[in-house]
C-alpha cells in the first residue's frame, strides 16, 4: 500500500489505526471528520435517516441539495460508521449519527454545529500562531476578539448559545448531584446562558430561589427555559457584564466562566462575587482540571482550544488556588462528577483582600 493510500484508508475508518504511520495520518485528517459531522448536523442527515433511511434523492428533494454530491456524503458517512447501506442506494442511520438527531435526548446536533463553525475552526487554523506570540488568534482570524466578533454575527452567536446550553444540559444533572445546598438559597448562575443548571437546581429544590446575570441577548432564550422547566415563579434574568457587577445571592455559580479569561480578569470575576455575596455564602466553581503532564484526556486539548479562541486557559488546581487567594477566597472543598467537570466550593477569605 502506498502512502497516499494509507492516508485514506486512516482517513476514512471507523476504526483507529494500529500503526504509528495510520495514526498519524488519521491526525493530520481530523478535520475532514470534523466537518463530514458538521455537515451532517446542519443538513438533518441523521432526522431523514431514522428510522426508515432514505436515498440520496430523497435528501437532496428535502434539503434542496444535489442529488449527486448528496451521494457522495452519504457514501462518506457510512465509511465512517454514521449509516448503513444494503443495497448502495438507501442509507439509514446508525446508533452513532442519532445522536446527532434533532428530537434524541440530549442530542449533540448543537455542539456539532459549533465544533465546526467558522468562529472556531479559523482560529484553530492559526494555532502555531498563538505558539509563536502567546497570545489568541481570533482577531487574527475573525477580526475581532471571540465575544466581540460573537456580537456582530447573530447566526453564529445562536449556534454558540445552543452549542453551549446542549453542553450545560448534558452536565446539569451531574452537577447537581454533588453540589451541596440547603434548598431555600437564592443561586445566581454568573454567565449562566440559558440557565439549564440554576433550572435543574430549582427543580430539585422547590424552595429554590434562581438567577442567571448574561448579556442581555440571552434572556428571551433564559425566560423560555424556565417556562418549559415550570420555575418562572422563583426564576428571574439579570441583564449584564459580570466584569462590572454581580447580582446578591447565598451561592454564585461560575461553570466553565474562569476558563475563558487571563488570569487578572477571573480575578475581578471572582472579587464581583465575593463583594455580593450574601453572609454566610458561597463560590461553586465549575470547570475542568488539568492533571500532571503526559495523562491522556480531553483538558490538555481543551486548553489549546482555549489558546486559540479566547485569552483564557484550563488550569490546574494549583493554579486556580493562587486565582483564589487573589481575590479573597478560600478554597473549601473539592468534589469530582460523574463528568470531567470538578466542583470547587469557594468561601470568603478573613481578611478581606486590598483592591
Amino acid at each position: 500500500m502506498t502512502l497516499f493510500e494509507h492516508d485514506f484508508v486512516a482517513a476514512g475508518s471507523a476504526e483507529p489505526p494500529g500503526d504509528d504511520t495510520g495514526r498519524m495520518l488519521q491526525m493530520m485528517t481530523g478535520y475532514w471528520v470534523t466537518q463530514v459531522v458538521r455537515s451532517a448536523a446542519e443538513l438533518r442527515i441523521a432526522d431523514h435517516l431514522h428510522p426508515g433511511g432514505a436515498t440520496a434523492a430523497d435528501i437532496a428533494a428535502a434539503e434542496s441539495l444535489d442529488t449527486d454530491s448528496t451521494f457522495r456524503f452519504l457514501r462518506a458517512c457510512a465509511s465512517l460508521g454514521l449509516a448503513t447501506s444494503t443495497d448502495g442506494e438507501r442509507f439509514v442511520s446508525t446508533s452513532l449519527l442519532d445522536t446527532l438527531r434533532t428530537d434524541a435526548p440530549e442530542s449533540l446536533r448543537d455542539l456539532a454545529l459549533w465544533g465546526g463553525a467558522e468562529s472556531h475552526w479559523l482560529p484553530w487554523g492559526r494555532l502555531s500562531g498563538a505558539i509563536r506570540s502567546g497570545t489568541t488568534q481570533a482577531k487574527a482570524a475573525l477580526g475581532a476578539s471571540f465575544f466581540d466578533w460573537l456580537a456582530t454575527v447573530p447566526t453564529e452567536a445562536e449556534v454558540f448559545t445552543n452549542a453551549m446550553t446542549a453542553m450545560t444540559r448534558g452536565l446539569a444533572h451531574q452537577l447537581a448531584d454533588v453540589i451541596r445546598l440547603k434548598g431555600t438559597e437564592v443561586v445566581v448562575d454568573v454567565g449562566g446562558a440559558g440557565g439549564n443548571l440554576v433550572q435543574t437546581l430549582m427543580q430539585r429544590h422547590p424552595g429554590l430561589t434562581g438567577a442567571v446575570l448574561d448579556l442581555p441577548h440571552v434572556g428571551a432564550e433564559a425566560d423560555a427555559s424556565a417556562s418549559s422547566l415550570g420555575v418562572t415563579d422563583r426564576f428571574t434574568f439579570v441583564g449584564g457584564d459580570f466584569f462590572e457587577k454581580v447580582p446578591s445571592g447565598d451561592v454564585h455559580l461560575l461553570k466553565f466562566v474562569l476558563h475563558d479569561w487571563d488570569d487578572d480578569a477571573c480575578v475581578r470575576i471572582l472579587r464581583n462575587c465575593r463583594e455580593s455575596l450574601e453572609p454566610g455564602g458561597r463560590v461553586l466553581v465549575m470547570e475542568l482540571l488539568v492533571d500532571e503532564v503526559g495523562t491522556p484526556g480531553l483538558q490538555p486539548l481543551m486548553d489549546l482550544n482555549m489558546m486559540a479562541l479566547s485569552t483564557g486557559r484550563e488550569r490546574s488546581l494549583h493554579e486556580f488556588g493562587n486565582l483564589f487567594e487573589r481575590a479573597g477566597l478560600t478554597l473549601t472543598r473539592t468534589t469530582s462528577s460523574a463528568s470531567l467537570v470538578s466542583v470547587l466550593e469557594l468561601t470568603p477569605s478573613d481578611p478581606r483582600p486590598g483592591q
